[in-house]
């Protein structure tokens, strides 16, 4: 019974493939990062590519030597040794303007693993503090679904925050760790809190956008933002 369902699957996963357009680099985009991995379980490898379009995100007027370009990535499947466009999104990714040294960050990572694509991002708010940006999805129920989010937001030597949280399970993690710069100064006390958040419904890939998400964290005045 098994085979006969894996049957029907590949079936309707081919006969899906036939309807996709092909991919070609749009004029004028540059091409940033690349991976490849199987991400919905039928034995071949989808390729994942991020680029920075021509379409300007803003005008800087601080740095005009530095141009500010929207991010856009697909995820292509091989067929018959044509690559076809399975997804575009640019919702997920920030500019390439993103944060206060913009000509210092460092290209978004990909990686697949577990048929899994996690996107990372990296970049300064300012001239000590730095954020980190992990957003992992799943295909699955005929779309790609957010399934964990890591946001780790630290400062040179006075902080470090974690917030994280598998959406599979509902496990949720929040730590803030305190240091000082001044040896006279103390740090205030660490925190590690830990629970179960169920959502009612995953997120869809193109309804994410980073820091548009809350919830309010049990006993507390704070809010989990995603």
């Amino acid at each position: 019974m098994k085979s006969l369902f894996f049957i029907i699957f590949l079936s309707i996963t081919f006969y899906n493939a036939q309807g996709l357009k092909n991919f070609s680099t749009p004029k004028g985009y540059t091409k940033i990062a690349e991976s490849k991995g199987d991400l919905d379980k039928d034995g071949k490898d989808e390729v994942v590519l991020i680029f920075n379009t021509d379409q300007k995100a803003s005008a800087s007027t601080d740095y005009p030597e530095f141009k500010d370009y929207k991010r856009v990535f697909y995820i292509l499947k091989n067929v018959d040794n044509s690559l076809k466009v399975w997804k575009e999104n640019s919702t997920v990714l920030f500019s390439s303007g993103m944060g206060f040294y913009p000509e210092e960050n460092t290209p978004p990572g990909i990686s697949i693993k577990n048929n899994a694509l996690t996107i990372s991002q990296t970049f300064n708010t300012n001239s000590r503090h730095t954020q980190n940006y992990s957003h992992t999805f799943r295909y699955q129920n005929g779309d790609f679904f957010l399934i964990g989010s890591h946001d780790q937001f630290e400062d040179t030597c006075d902080f470090s925050f974690l917030n994280e949280i598998n959406f599979s399970t509902g496990k949720v993690i929040v730590d803030k760790e305190y240091s000082s710069c001044d040896d006279e100064t103390k740090a205030p006390d660490p925190s590690h809190k830990e629970f179960t958040h169920k959502m009612k419904t995953l997120i869809k890939m193109n309804d994410f956008t980073i820091g548009k998400h809350r919830f309010r964290i049990p006993g507390s005045t704070d809010d989990f933002i995603f």
